[in-house]
Parts: structure tokens; sequence; C-alpha cells
């Protein structure tokens, strides 16, 4: 007995608390918001709504999953890289073969069905994981000669088989935050900045291309709509309805189950992509910022973990952990601010999504074993462990 208090008394002791904390209130506050924003939306008989039970279950169940994968040394993890970037590359060839588009957007094959479940899957969160684990392992392995032009690119092509799949498969938004993660990543480990300079002057030239072949038609209109809104006001509603409810919760807000705009579902996908209007209106600029806060809190927590992570690897994928965060926090309030366009991505920890705070949960899992196992061994040379890649061939 006295052994086992002991063993739980270490794994407690080495367990990032803060982290796991900071987590857990942010995804409870929002947690509430979605049950606010879903009430008008519960079936007769029952007590809670379908995407208030799905958020419930995604967090209880990746909580779960990140304490057990806090308990694997990341550095098992990392060495599996190769069965890692296969599953990811498997997940996305299966989106288009058996993917499903969201409602009134059957172009875009982003989900899969998880068998006579009723319950769907969007596997580019996922792969958003794994490419934070891949692309930190690729940055450690070449750092010793990072600036060569044949690593650049080479860096540069296994961030566009990502973001290019995402794309075909109509996911503008995770596209954006793979291409922010790929930008900080490389940033951090210290590419020099001609390299971005070349970088954003080849998108300058690629844009317009893409623009015409790539972009679906609901695409480009959602683009065109912040710029001239009355040409589009069907596709800008979502957008100016969740802004008008932000600005109606002034300082305070109107009171938790009590906003005008949330409460008679004027907001398509209050409770998900536009969680922020429900906070800003019920909750007024004093929620939006603790709202805000958590969220920062959380990235800063990431960083400290990975400026102390027992090697480079290690550090790479906590700051790409943060960067996602960060990603999918600009642009989903951009979006509730009309300053960015709709592109279908979630507000970490507080929109309703089951895969977005399920895989989001399996990110911070590996950022609490980078914590947890930094301290119990040397740093790891990854280029003098067996490893074998195309990148130190």
């Amino acid at each position: 007995m006295k052994n086992f208090i002991a063993t739980l008394k270490r794994a407690v002791r080495d367990t990032d608390i803060l982290l796991l904390t900071l987590c857990i209130i942010t995804s409870t506050f929002g947690a509430l918001m979605v049950y606010s924003a879903t009430i008008i939306d519960i079936a007769e008989g029952a007590r809670f709504s379908r995407d208030f039970r799905t958020m419930v279950l995604a967090v209880s169940v990746g909580l779960f999953i990140a304490i057990v994968v806090s308990f694997i040394d990341y550095v098992l993890i990392i060495k599996a890289w190769p069965v890692i970037a296969a599953v990811c590359i498997g997940l996305m060839v299966a989106v288009f073969i058996f993917g499903v588009g969201p409602s009134g957007r059957q172009d875009a094959k982003t989900w899969l069905v998880l068998g006579s479940t009723g319950l769907y899957f969007q596997p580019s969160e996922l792969v958003k994981i794994g490419f934070i684990i891949t692309f930190g392992m690729h940055l450690e392995l070449v750092h010793d000669q990072l600036n060569e032009l044949k690593n650049i690119i080479l860096l540069a092509l296994h961030a566009a088989v990502p973001t290019v799949l995402v794309i075909i498969s109509g996911d503008l938004g995770s596209a954006l935050v793979f291409m922010l993660i790929f930008i900080a990543m490389m940033y951090l480990s210290g590419v020099k900045l001609k390299y971005f300079g070349i970088g954003a002057a080849l998108v300058a030239i690629v844009a317009p291309f893409a623009w015409k072949f790539l972009l679906k038609d609901l695409q480009k209109e959602r683009f065109l709509a912040l710029i001239n809104p009355e040409d589009y006001p069907n596709v800008i509603y979502q957008q100016k309805m969740g802004i008008t409810a932000i600005g109606a919760g002034k300082l305070t807000g109107m009171g938790l189950f009590n906003g005008r705009y949330t409460q008679s579902d004027l907001i398509p996908e209050n409770e998900n992509d536009m969680i922020f209007s429900a906070i800003g209106e019920e909750l007024g600029f004093i929620g939006c910022l603790l709202a805000l806060i958590l969220l920062l809190l959380i990235v800063l927590r990431l960083i400290n973990i990975g400026k102390k992570a027992g090697d480079r690897a290690a550090q790479m994928m906590c700051y790409g952990l943060a960067a996602m965060i960060v990603a999918h926090t600009v642009i989903n309030v951009g979006m509730c601010l009309m300053l960015l366009p709709v592109v279908g991505i979630t507000l970490p920890f507080f929109s309703a999504g089951g895969s977005s705070n399920l895989c989001l949960y399996i990110g911070i899992g590996l950022a609490l074993s980078i914590y947890r196992h930094s301290r119990e061994h040397e740093a790891v040379n990854f280029k003098l462990s067996g490893i074998r890649t195309p990148f130190t061939e």
C-alpha cells in the first residue's frame, strides 16, 4: 500500500498540474457556453443538447487519453514518426474515398462517419497533431544544416503535403492552420528571414492560381462578402449576426442564458464556429477577455514546457502546439469580428466540435509527456539513435 501511495504521489508530482488545470477550467467554461448556446435545441424530455453531450464526451475521453499519453515517454512517440505519418496520410486518403460534407457543403469531404454510431470524426484535427510531431522531428534532424536550400525545400514540401490535401478536401480553414504552424515552427527553429521573404513572394505568385483553380465558389464568396457584404447577404449573414450579438453584450453582457441572439438561435453555428459571439453577447467584453486570457495562459505554459524540454524536437513540438492554438484563436475570433472569412475553424476548448476537443487533448497529452519525461533523461540526439529517415540519408 505504501509503495502504491508513493508511486501515486510521484505520478502527481511529475504531472504538469498547472497546464492540466488551465485546460480543464477552459473546457468547463466552454461547455457552459455551449450549453447556453444550445438550450433551444434540447429535445423534449432531454436534459442536454446533442452538441453539449458530444463536447463533454470528447473532453472526458480526450482528458483520459492525455493522461495516458503523459505516461508514455515522448521519445518513443517521436521514434514512431513513420507510423504517425502513414496514419495521417491514410486518414486523408480515407476522407477522399469515404468522406462526407457538413450541412450545406456536400462538395467538401471533411468528415468520416464512425460506423453506425451516428458520430462524425474530422481527420484533419488529428493530422494537425501528427504534423506537429513529424515536423518537429524533421526540424531536429536537419538542424545543423537548417538553412541550406535543400533542407528548406524539403521542409516546405513536408508542410505542403497536409496543406494541399486538406485544401482539396474543401477544408480551407485547416489549410491556413497548417501554414501558420509551419511558419511559426520554422521561425522559432532559426530559419533565416530571407527564406520567409522568398516564401511570401512565392505565395503572392501562386495566390491567383489558387484562387482560380483550388478555391470553390462558396469559399471565394466568403472572401468577397467581407469587401462587398451587400452583394452577398446570405453569405455574410452568419458573421453579421455574430458581430451584432457581440456588440449587444457591451461590457458585462446580457447575462448567461439571456442573450437575445444566442437564445433565439439567430446565429448559425453559435455553439461551434461562432461560440465567441455567444460569449460576447452573454458575458460581454469581460467574458471575451477572460476566455482569451485563459487561452493565452495555456499557450504560455506550452512555451514554457518547450523551453525546458530535454531536446530540440520536443521543444519544437511544444511550440507547434502553442502555434496551433494561437492560429485557431486568431482565425476564429477574426471570423466572429468580420475581419476574416468564415473557414470553419473552432475556438480551442470552447467550441462544441468533438473532433477538435478530442485531438486537442491528445496534443496536450504530448506536452504533458514532454514535461514529465524531459527531467528523466538527458537530451536525446536523434541522429545518433538509430533512426533512418529521408532527411538524413
